[in-house]
């Protein structure tokens, strides 16, 4: 295991930061911001990433305050964010990062499954949700997810919002302005599915599968993937 590089005061908050002698230097790794206000946690999650050669921790920060600045001097590509943080909490600095720089990825990451913080998150612009019980491997395929453009939620996460969607909702919305394969490539949305694995079960190239998704989000006047995700589930299309 690669030792971590050295403890930097930046913005208020411990934060760790590599510069690039303790690590590969390899252009194509994801550049990944970690957030928590537990060191000890902190440290778990780069003692793994720091072993995967496709994943690069570039810093650490203790707070949402912290992150903000952390994200403006880094600009890494993912950043995985705590939520119940000092100073300013994870949903505001989801906020003030998408506002500041919208192509940075964010992964929110909580103990506890909240509907409300979960809807929360994603309204603000995270493009996955995970518990800190996560395994490993799914903490790196959240991060790959959320680099690919993709929405990777927990599965008790999921099965919580399709629950209490169903709960609200006795009847499906009508989607009118989609066509049928529209409504297919929704459903698959609905279940976080990459572009690839759209065009796999509908037996259509990826590029139109690239083409249905941006059709969907202009139609349905939706941000991203994760708010048609968001639809999809509130429709039953999923």
């Amino acid at each position: 295991m690669r030792p971590s590089g050295p403890l930097l005061d930046f913005a208020g908050a411990s934060l760790e930061e590599r510069d690039g002698r303790g690590h590969v230097n390899d252009s194509t790794a994801i550049r990944v911001l970690l957030v928590d206000d537990h060191a000890i946690v902190r440290r778990g999650l780069r003692s793994f990433l720091d072993l995967l050669d496709d994943i690069e921790v570039v810093g650490d920060a203790e707070d949402g305050v912290a992150a903000v600045a952390a994200a403006a001097r880094l600009v890494p590509d993912v950043v995985l964010m705590d939520l119940l943080m000092p100073r300013m909490d994870g949903l505001g600095a989801i906020a003030a990062i998408k506002q500041a720089q919208p192509q940075i990825e964010i992964v929110a990451v909580t103990r506890f499954i909240e509907e409300e913080k979960v809807t929360a998150a994603l309204e603000a612009g995270a493009s996955g949700y995970l518990l800190k019980d996560a395994e490993a491997d799914e903490v790196a395929a959240a991060i790959r997810a959320a680099y690919a453009g993709e929405v990777h939620l927990d599965a008790a996460v999921a099965r919580l919002l399709a629950q209490r969607m169903r709960e609200r909702k006795t009847q499906p919305e009508p989607v009118e302005p989609l066509t049928e394969r529209e409504r297919e490539v929704l459903g698959l949305l609905g279940r976080g599915a990459s572009n690839k694995e759209i065009a796999t079960a509908l037996f259509i190239t990826e590029r139109t599968a690239r083409t249905h998704v941006s059709n969907i989000l202009g139609k349905l006047d939706l941000a991203s993937r994760t708010q048609a995700a968001l639809y999809a589930v509130e429709r039953k299309l999923v």
